[in-house]
């Protein structure tokens, strides 16, 4: 029984997500879905992209939390559109959460939606939100284990970036076999290796990201 509620509850998602991706590709806005553990660095990671695409590429960012808007806060400093999604206690955001939001943004005059998951590494890669884009935020103090322990978000990810890479030598983290095991899991995801404390590999997230959005946008000028 517990298996057709599951099944039920994610093909009413994946319809809702069907709704979002027309939205998105109506408008060519190339969306991505940032998930990733409490801690990793996911919201400073996008305030340093933010900043890097910002007088090139027109964003908007969906904030995903179970309570409080202290990270929509963040973001809106920025300058950017932002609109938060509070769960109210569920631990990923789905397709009907973010459709809710949409109609808050001009999609006409974006080129990327950036929509950052609540903190977990199993529950938000299930559902679908209509994205163009799984990314992966993992933080090194987190241990090299976690790909294998948790690898379908490794699995369905198009890239993983690797945060607190500064601190490295403080950690027990042997880099290597982590990288090895992601590649195991997924051997097409790109791998960034970043701080987002000091701007460490930011600059080629940013560039690798921008060249997906240009792609999005010339589908867009050749209709």
């Amino acid at each position: 029984m517990e298996i057709k509620v599951n099944t039920g509850i994610l093909s009413a998602n994946e319809q809702k997500a069907v709704e979002n991706r027309s939205l998105f590709e109506k408008d060519r806005v190339f969306t991505i879905n940032i998930m990733g553990s409490p801690g990793s660095g996911k919201t400073t990671v996008l305030e340093k992209t933010i900043d890097i695409l910002t007088g090139t590429v027109r964003l908007a960012v969906i904030e995903g939390d179970i309570y409080t808007s202290k990270d929509a806060r963040r973001i809106e400093k920025h300058g950017v559109p932002v609109e938060q999604i509070n769960t109210g206690g569920a631990c990923h955001l789905d397709a009907k959460m973010v459709s809710g939001v949409l109609n808050k943004f001009d999609l006409t005059g974006l080129d990327l939606m950036i929509i950052e998951n609540v903190g977990n590494l199993v529950c938000p890669v299930e559902f679908d939100l209509g994205e163009d884009l799984k990314i992966a935020v993992l933080s090194i103090t987190e241990g090299d284990d976690k790909p294998m322990k948790y690898p379908l978000l490794f699995r369905e990810s198009g890239a993983v970036i690797l945060n607190k890479m500064d601190i490295l030598e403080f950690t027990d983290v042997d880099l290597q076999a982590l990288r090895q095991d992601i590649y195991i899991i997924n051997p097409d995801i790109k791998i960034f290796e970043v701080s987002a404390r000091t701007g460490q590999g930011i600059d080629q997230w940013a560039d690798w990201l921008t060249d997906r959005v240009n792609n999005k946008l010339k589908e867009k000028t050749a209709k």
